[in-house]
Formats: C-alpha cells, sequence, structure tokens
C-alpha cells in the first residue's frame, strides 16, 4: 500500500475530482495524524479514539476501478444511506467501469456506519467504499 490517502480534491476547468482511501483495520495513526492534521490542530489526541472505534468495522471495497453510484439510476432513491441494518447479498451500490453497470454486494450482515465515496465519483480498485458494523 504506496498510498494511504485520507482524501484529496483537485479541481480544474470545472471539473472536480475527489479520492478518498481508508483502510480501518490497517490503518495506523500516520495516516490519519495527516488528515487530522489539515481539519485541526490537536490531531494525535483525535486521531487515537477514531482508531479504536473504527477497529471493529468491515471496510467494503472496490473491486475494480471505475465511478461510484449511490442508486440504479440517477432519479431513484440510493441503495443504502448512513445508519441502513444490511443483509448479506444486498446490493450497495454500482461500479460502473467500461459502459458495466457492477453491482456491489454487502459481504456480511451489519450497519451502514460510514459512505466514504460521494455520488459520481471515481474510484480505485481496493478503495474503500462503506465501513459496515457487522451484526453480532
Amino acid at each position: 500500500m504506496r498510498h494511504n490517502l485520507a482524501e484529496i480534491e483537485v479541481e480544474t476547468g470545472g471539473t472536480r475530482i475527489r479520492v478518498v482511501r481508508e483502510h480501518a483495520p490497517a490503518a495506523g495513526p500516520a495516516p490519519r495524524v495527516e488528515s487530522g492534521a489539515a481539519t485541526a490542530s490537536p490531531a494525535q489526541s483525535a486521531s487515537t479514539p477514531a482508531v479504536e472505534s473504527t477497529a471493529h468495522l468491515v471496510p467494503v471495497e472496490a473491486p475494480m476501478v471505475g465511478t461510484f453510484y449511490r442508486a440504479p439510476k440517477p432519479d431513484a432513491p440510493p441503495f443504502v444511506n448512513e445508519g441502513d441494518v444490511v443483509k448479506e447479498g444486498q446490493v450497495l451500490c454500482i461500479v460502473e467501469a467500461m459502459k458495466l453497470m457492477n453491482e456491489i454486494e454487502a459481504k456480511a450482515a451489519g450497519r451502514i456506519v460510514k459512505i466514504l465515496v460521494e455520488n459520481g465519483q471515481p474510484v480505485e480498485f481496493g478503495q474503500s467504499l462503506f465501513l459496515l458494523e457487522p451484526l453480532r
């Protein structure tokens, strides 16, 4: 893992690209400190509870490079929202790759804690899309 980005956003000529990469279990304090340093001065104290509180969360990762969509159509409601309880195999989003719409399903039952990507944004292979709290 060469790029442990917390977030990067580039805008030029009316085109905006935003990339967020978070690996909850694998992310050490260093990447979180970089992210926290940009938003708050006490980054070290803020990052420690975040690591502890997200350690049990399971990331749902993009299986391919493509464009992330939260809904099946632009005018349709999203597949899931933060706080929703999902079943194993339930469709969470779509990643469009080479004009093919690929449904991304939950690998386990749980609650969607965080949606890490905005609708219509490009995603990379292995990029975390959601954080899921498994049902016990």
